[in-house]
């Protein structure tokens, strides 16, 4: 019944906690949760020690009072002798209870299987295996311009007839294309047949073809011309190839000069697919992979391709690199100009590079890497030898080891620390205990580990932020505060000590300069606003915009240093802004882009004083991304744009970045969570 009544009493503070913080009822959920973990799994597993003295009081008389210290669930470094409000946030305080437990390392939590069930804790096991990146790509469908050929006039003439007088029509090899009459043409024809008189197999006679041939005759034009001894005025020029006449130049009555285009061919057999990839999906590309994508035209339907050439050079202006697919199209239903959606997904080894078994010990053609073959031999489009496909860093070996992954729900990140908790080894408690991991790359929803775990280790991958929580009440080592107790006297909510002119030398620019950045900050208020509104489309539409305006500053404006410094910020704000329209969620539009842009926009007013005219604040939340983040608002109105309306006003105001239009050294408010 004790246990009962301490548990009911705690689960009403956290309901009062919630009524009266209707605005931030998702992170007290959250750490109340944490709260009732830890209280539910000391009440409701006594242990025999607990009751033997129970026992022993009841029977020698009263044992005296332990004193309870209380706390709060959002600022664990309070700890009160008596219940009341917490003095940064005014959160009731909450009953600290001790869980020293022996034998157990102080990052530890000890649950019972209710308080395990409560927490919905679930766990996974680290394994080794080749996780997918997936890699997200969009472009057109273009012509393939090694089957794209042009038809010149290679004599001076006159357009007496067109039998293809329109582009789009679908020729053969050989069909008519029009009637050409030339002088020129008549003179090169009496040339041959008297040079087949003297010596039909003469050098004469030869270099009399050859220029027919180069004129565009075909075989059978000069042979007919030999075979009959008679001499035309007119000549019809032929199809040299089959496909689809792209372009016409001429029209009927026309005079033509040497050089003068008429006709375009393209064999649609063939297309390349142009597509764009960020910067940051460079690394995960390689030539030889498959690519699927997919079109309005057919919409369900996946078409296939591979990736044969990645242009060398970025875009400076997009951030993105052209990456070619070669993609076959004998039933034509692939029409240049269309627009595509692609992806690729790419294994990833244990160093962080692409992992193409099947391409292991094959060759490639240095010039056409379309081009693949099992055995060394030349290419059969240029006749260059074939090189083994590892020569070019196109893929690895077959016994690469695969990487540790660990899920990514089951990684806590601040700053640049990573942190998981595992279920340790116990036949009769769940004990969990936090580890702090070196994470390799990314893929999908999977990281590669580098140190820290090991196979056969059991993560959590759900409940995870609950059991952090419960150790932030015990002022233990968690997450948020690596130090337990220690660093507890050291929580700061006032201030920061980055961007004050004692330690940044903030580098000037010019008026015209700052004029061009202002539209940049005007982006950034608004993807804040829209988040704290929950409105993903607005954020995204403005992402545009921002990305726009900050490539739209004049950097001839700068001095050379000054120059640089943007560039370096801009990079970093162009990766956060890319990511943020890449996003499918406002979730990932908070977690995966937003916290970069807001520090990048910080470091633009460290590194170059104010922008504009307007007050610039930079608010802090505590509870966004598992471990606090800022952003910058232009009014001390907090909105917070990682919550939105769940937590619309949580967060203190860190700091006045500029105030009017002078970069503040070292002022700050705090006001607190409302």
């Amino acid at each position: 019944m004790e246990a009962l009544d301490l548990y009911s009493n705690f689960n009403g503070q956290g309901t009062n906690i919630i009524m009266k913080n209707n605005k931030i009822k998702k992170a007290v959920l959250l750490l109340g949760i944490g709260a009732v973990v830890f209280v539910a799994g000391r009440v409701s597993s006594p242990s025999k020690n607990s009751h033997e003295s129970h026992e022993q009081s009841a029977s020698n008389g009263p044992v005296a009072k332990v004193d309870t210290l209380w706390t709060c669930s959002m600022h664990p470094q309070v700890k009160n002798k008596e219940p009341g409000k917490c003095p940064y946030c005014g959160m009731d305080l909450i009953p600290l209870v001790s869980d020293e437990i022996e034998g157990v390392d102080s990052r530890a939590l000890v649950l019972s299987d209710t308080a395990k069930a409560l927490a919905e804790v679930e766990t996974s096991t680290v394994e080794r295996r080749f996780p997918n990146a997936e890699i997200r790509m969009v472009g057109k469908v273009s012509y393939d311009e090694t089957r794209l050929q042009s038809l010149t006039a290679r004599f001076p003439g006159r357009i007496d007839r067109l039998f293809v007088n329109y582009a789009g029509i679908k020729v053969k090899q050989g069909d008519h294309l029009a009637e050409i009459y030339s002088p020129k043409l008549v003179v090169a024809q009496k040339e041959l047949l008297t040079a087949i008189k003297y010596d039909p197999t003469g050098a004469a006679a030869e270099s009399t073809r050859e220029k027919l041939r180069l004129w565009d005759l075909l075989p059978a034009q000069i042979e007919e011309i030999e075979r009959s001894g008679k001499v035309t005025d007119k000549m019809e020029l032929k199809a040299p190839m089959g496909g689809v006449v792209v372009e016409k130049h001429v029209k009927e009555g026309d005079y033509l000069k040497t050089g003068e285009t008429l006709f375009k061919i393209a064999d649609l057999s063939q297309l390349w697919i142009t597509l764009d990839a960020y910067e940051s999906d460079i690394t995960w590309l390689r030539y030889g992979q498959d690519v699927s994508f997919n079109v309005k035209s057919f919409s369900g339907e996946t078409f296939t391709g591979k990736i044969v050439f990645i242009n060398p050079v970025l875009n400076e202006k997009t951030r993105t690199v052209k990456i070619r697919v070669v993609v076959n199209n004998e039933e034509g239903r692939l029409k240049p100009g269309m627009f595509v959606r692609a992806v690729v997904y790419s294994k990833i080894s244990s160093n962080g590079n692409v992992y193409l078994p099947e391409l292991a010990g094959k060759y490639i053609s240095p010039m056409h890497p379309e081009i693949i073959r099992d055995e060394p031999g030349p290419c059969p489009v240029c006749g260059m030898d074939l090189v083994p496909i590892e020569s070019m860093g196109m893929a690895e070996g077959q016994r690469v080891l695969p990487p540790l992954v660990i899920p990514r729900s089951a990684v806590l990140r601040t700053g640049k620390r990573a942190v998981v908790y595992i279920a340790l080894s116990s036949k009769e408690k769940n004990v969990y205990e936090g580890r702090e991991v070196l994470l390799g790359a990314r893929a999908g929803d999977f990281y590669i580990i580098k140190e820290g775990l090991e196979e056969g280790d059991r993560v959590v991958t759900n409940g995870a932020f609950k059991i952090d929580s419960s150790l932030q009440i015990q002022a233990k080592p968690s997450m948020m505060n690596p130090e337990g107790d220690k660093m507890s006297s050291m929580h700061n909510h006032s201030g920061m000590d980055m961007g004050s002119k004692s330690s940044v030398e903030i580098i000037g620019l010019p008026m015209e300069f700052k004029k061009d950045l202002e539209p940049v900050f005007e982006s950034y208020f608004k993807i804040q606003k829209a988040l704290a509104a929950d409105d993903i489309r607005s954020a995204k539409e403005v992402a545009l915009l921002f990305s726009t305006s900050s490539h739209s500053v004049r950097l001839d404006l700068l001095t050379a240093k000054a120059s640089m410094a943007y560039e370096k910020i801009h990079k970093k704000l162009h990766s956060a802004i890319s990511r943020i329209k890449r996003a499918n969620s406002i979730d990932d539009v908070r977690s995966d882009g937003f916290e970069d842009l807001s520090l990048g926009m910080k470091n633009m007013i460290v590194q170059f004083g104010p922008i504009g005219d307007n007050s610039v604040y930079e608010m802090h939340c505590p509870m966004a991304l598992n471990g606090g983040a800022i952003w910058l608002q232009d009014d001390k109105g907090l909105l917070n744009p990682y919550f939105g309306d769940a937590m619309l006003y949580c967060g203190d105001v860190k700091g006045i970045l500029v105030k009017g239009n002078e970069t503040v050294d070292g002022g700050h408010e705090n006001h607190g969570h409302k």
